[in-house]
């Protein structure tokens, strides 16, 4: 039994399935549209996968023009639409409902055009986030955001959920990545949004859409920043003997003035696991441990490196250890991004994705201790610190309901105490199912009904992407 409630199905919409199936047979070719219950099954959830329902069909458009056609239709027949990438959503962002229509958008996979000269890359939803930078990077480019998930994860989810990434410190995430959007709303209408312009005139719908987690439309295609690599980067390793020195001495880096590329964490915990999998070098005899990484010329890398060195003095690092090779910062990354796929071989978990200010880091880390304690379940740390992101995983087994209960209880309370500490409750992840019911401790209800009165103008029937971001009994009080 689970914490979180779903929608009553609408039993009208699943009585007319075949018609629906059809339907959709007849616009994409019946190769294109999974209609077998086992086959729907594999779409039945997302990473969030402690929730599950098997859709009413599945339709695997390959171009915008179709998308457009399926949604035009599906608006007419009461389904609900569920817009899926990779379905590495840890929010569930992707999960369905037994009367809706998932949209697999993976054979939507090309990129469309490349333009270095103005440094921008156009692209279909369904490409995968490493594959933008793989095509770019013979050239001496790179695409920033960089989710631990991106040698799967594509931009259409990136987009819905604004993903960021160990790099989003220095260069942002998805949203101060993004020129442009192509989407399809819930009668078929194809919109361009933005553009390849630096900054289009007019309204900001495009920060509209980003992050709007597939409520408001289809996003097919997106114009992307491509950047210049710097001429090299170095990761750098600190452990202390405390999650408090550790959290402090990122506070004092950022505070200093100074913007690594990227600065992680990880607790005691985390380093074991992500040591025995990846074989990185990680010192196993601290607390936690940094991951700091510079970049630029072999001169500023060296400048870096030093000043950050002199700060993280007066915290006293039991270990320094800078790269020295390659090999050894591919090592090093290897640890931080199999993170998560490392830490579910021991454990089932449930990934948190609170922001914090990094002032107060320090006390917020111990206070997840203390959250998970009272409910006696452990917690891995592993996150984003320079950003303030972060990722407890709360520890459980999935085989004991009790277990599962509590963990979600105790994602809560580290949620709400984000909030309490001046942070918020998603800064990557999005808010899904997983903190849909959270929303009221963040935003009064005159914010949410406001939020509310946008997604109906978009979607006056609420069947894109429904029962997520919003409080099941909060629909607008006001008409749109």
């Amino acid at each position: 039994m689970t914490n979180i409630a779903m929608p009553p199905v609408d039993q009208a919409v699943i009585a007319r399935r075949d018609e629906i199936v059809a339907g959709l047979v007849s616009i994409l070719g019946a190769e294109h549209v999974i209609s077998a219950e086992d086959e729907r099954r594999a779409y039945e959830t997302d990473a969030l996968t402690a929730y599950r329902a098997v859709p009413l069909a599945v339709a695997l458009p390959g171009s915008t023009e179709e998308v457009s056609r399926v949604l035009a239709f599906l608006n007419g027949t009461g389904a609900k639409v569920i817009a899926r990438g990779a379905g590495t959503s840890l929010s569930g962002g992707a999960l369905p409902s037994e009367d809706a229509v998932v949209l697999g958008l993976a054979r939507l996979n090309r990129i469309l055009d490349i333009d270095y000269g103005n440094r921008i890359a156009r692209v279909q939803t369904g490409v995968t986030n490493v594959n933008i930078t793989n095509a770019v990077s013979g050239e001496g480019f790179f695409y920033a955001p960089d989710p631990s998930s991106q040698l799967a994860c594509t931009i259409g989810g990136n987009v819905a959920m604004n993903s960021g990434g160990a790099h989003c410190l220095k260069y942002g995430v998805t949203t101060n990545n993004i020129l442009g959007v192509r989407m399809v709303l819930i009668d078929g209408k194809v919109v361009e949004i933005g553009g390849s312009e630096v900054d289009a005139p007019g309204y900001d719908l495009l920060g509209l859409v980003i992050g709007s987690e597939g409520q408001l439309g289809v996003v097919t295609e997106a114009t992307v920043r491509i950047l210049r690599a710097a001429d090299g980067a170095r990761p750098m390793l600190m452990g202390f003997d405390s999650a408090e020195a550790a959290g402090g001495c990122v506070a004092a880096i950022i505070a200093s003035g100074i913007i690594p590329v990227a600065i992680e964490y990880m607790d005691r915990p985390a380093i074991k696991v992500c040591e025995a999998f990846a074989h990185a070098g990680y010192p196993l005899d601290v607390e936690a441990l940094l991951i700091i990484e510079v970049e630029g010329s072999e001169a500023e890398i060296a400048d870096l490196i030093a000043w950050i060195t002199a700060i993280a003095e007066a915290f006293n690092p039991t270990t320094t250890r800078i790269s020295q090779s390659a090999t050894e910062s591919a090592a090093i990354w290897k640890g931080r991004k199999s993170a998560f796929g490392a830490m579910g071989r021991i454990a089932d978990y449930v990934c948190m994705d609170g922001v914090i200010p990094t002032s107060r880091l320090p006390e917020v880390l111990v206070k997840i201790t203390e959250i998970c304690e009272s409910y006696g379940l452990a917690v891995a740390n592993i996150f984003h610190a320079g950003d303030g992101n972060l990722h407890p995983l709360v520890l459980y087994d999935m085989n004991d309901p009790d277990q599962l209960s509590k963990a979600e209880y105790a994602g809560a309370d580290i949620l709400k105490a984000c909030v309490e500490a001046g942070g918020c409750l998603t800064g990557e992840h999005g808010v899904g199912i997983e903190k849909r019911d959270l929303m009221t401790v963040q935003y009064s209800k005159a914010d949410l009904d406001q939020q509310m009165r946008i997604k109906s103008i978009f979607d006056p029937g609420w069947k894109l992407n429904p029962a997520k971001v919003f409080p099941l009994d909060g629909r607008p009080t006001v008409a749109a």
